[in-house]
């Protein structure tokens, strides 16, 4: 049986650019004016085509395109026998400084027990829809990743440690970067 049933993939409205190429991947035109809205119309989706409130999601953002199936696995694996579900994420592991206005450095913050988020992150959909559900009427101020919704609904979500090859492609810089990895794995 596989471990993931279906994808389903949300694109902004009238974005006809990608065409899925197998039964098991769903493009719906559903997506929002935030990440949160975009996911919380895909929950609604995944439902309306059949989901089951209790069944896990994974949701992953396109901008982590090099997730590597062992990331999954482990996620999944850590999640299946939790109550709540969780996320990638990496200990952090540089200094991390806090600006002042004058773009100055005004504090060192401690980095014990701070970490990096990364996607995807796995939850039941009903907990999830219901998490973000509650932020809506408020164009989900606060919201930036499902974790947090989760958190806000008073939950608190599993550490699973993830990779730094899972990094956000976000900077110009980062598809040299992004070609590096990618040519290692075909090496």
């Amino acid at each position: 049986m596989p471990r993931i049933a279906r994808v389903l993939v949300v694109v902004a409205p009238g974005d006809g650019f990608l065409q899925p190429q197998s039964t098991s991947i769903l493009v719906a035109n559903c997506g929002g004016a935030t990440r949160a809205e975009s996911v919380f119309n895909g929950l609604q989706r995944l439902l309306a085509e059949g989901a089951r409130p209790t069944d896990w999601v994974l949701v992953h953002d396109a901008a982590r395109c090099l997730i590597a199936p062992a990331q999954i696995d482990a996620l999944i694996d850590a999640c299946l026998p939790d109550a709540v579900g969780g996320l990638l994420a990496l200990p952090l592991p540089d200094t991390l400084k806090h600006a002042g206005a004058d773009g100055r450095v005004d504090a060192t913050i401690d980095r014990a027990h701070k970490w990096l988020a990364q996607t995807p992150q796995m939850f039941r959909i009903g907990l999830l829809r219901d998490a973000l559900a509650a932020h809506a009427a408020g164009g989900f101020a606060g919201i930036t990743d499902e974790a947090s919704a989760i958190e806000l609904a008073g939950l608190a979500p599993l550490l699973v440690p993830g990779s730094a090859q899972n990094f956000k492609v976000t900077y110009p810089e980062d598809f040299a970067l992004a070609e590096a990895v990618l040519r290692s794995r075909i090496a």
